[in-house]
């Protein structure tokens, strides 16, 4: 109990693992043919298996603002 409390021998305890690289785009273009937005025309990250309206992020994003000040 000779110790102060908030030492610790230990250095390792809080250290974060690295950060993993950002992704370049390639990924996602691997993958299943995906679905155009039906307002831009851009693809989206739903397959084109997906039944009913895709909508890219950002299309998705503005349809969103659009129906939230609606009331």
């Amino acid at each position: 109990m000779d110790e102060p409390m908030d030492e610790r021998p230990d250095e390792s305890y809080c250290k974060t693992p690295a950060a993993a690289p950002a992704p370049t785009g390639a990924e996602t273009a691997a993958g299943p043919p995906y679905a155009d937005c039906v307002l831009c025309r851009k693809p989206t990250e739903y397959p084109e298996s997906v039944k009913g309206i895709t909508l890219c992020p950002v299309c998705a994003w503005q349809e969103a603002q659009r129906t939230a000040c609606s009331g």
